[in-house]
């Protein structure tokens, strides 16, 4: 190949280039886009109050009443989102939570060796248990009942979700606690 087959190459590049270049601030020209003021969509949300909306909203029907309305064959199925973390077995050991036979009135912090969060292993040293109340308030948002807790899971938001695996977690014990009046 000599010079000018080196050059026709180069010059054939160099041309494509300054072609595809044009098309660009031609196309910019036809297709300029339009900016907004403000970065990003605003999304509108029906019957979106704010915390005006939160504090008016009725309150939330008591852990007792949604009890008695409970089947633990659905909290059983709605157990396998716990699953993939915590064992429901007597005896077996933990994953990556801990085993949850006998946790309905069960001591916080129970399993021995299982690594907890300081501010659950606190609760367990302060020797509090388990309660109907307690679990559905840490199974709504398991963060804000126990700061700093390692659990990822970010909670049951319908009550009736959480009244179905309270009822099936008081099933795991050799005897069951009565339930609240």
């Amino acid at each position: 190949m000599d010079f000018y087959e080196v050059n026709k190459f180069a010059g054939a590049l160099f041309g494509a280039g300054i072609w595809a270049m044009a098309v660009g601030m031609a196309a910019s020209f036809v297709f300029a886009p339009e900016m907004p003021a403000k970065p990003g969509f605003a999304v509108a949300v029906e019957g979106a109050g704010g915390a005006e909306t939160a504090k008016a909203a009725a309150p939330a029907t008591p852990i007792e009443e949604r009890l008695k309305t409970a089947d633990a064959a659905r909290g059983q199925k709605d157990f396998a989102k716990c699953a993939s973390c915590h064992t429901p077995e007597k005896g077996a050991g933990a994953k990556v939570g801990p085993n949850l036979w006998g946790v309905v009135a069960g001591p916080k912090a129970h399993m021995e060796g299982f690594k907890y969060s300081s501010g659950m292993a606190e609760r367990g040293k302060a020797g509090e248990k388990w309660t109907f109340a307690d679990l559905d308030k840490f199974l709504t948002d398991p963060k804000a009942f126990v700061p700093g807790t390692a659990m990822g899971f970010a909670g049951f938001k319908d009550g009736a979700d959480r009244a179905d695996v309270i009822l099936y977690l008081r099933s795991l014990a050799d005897a069951p606690v009565a339930l609240p009046n």
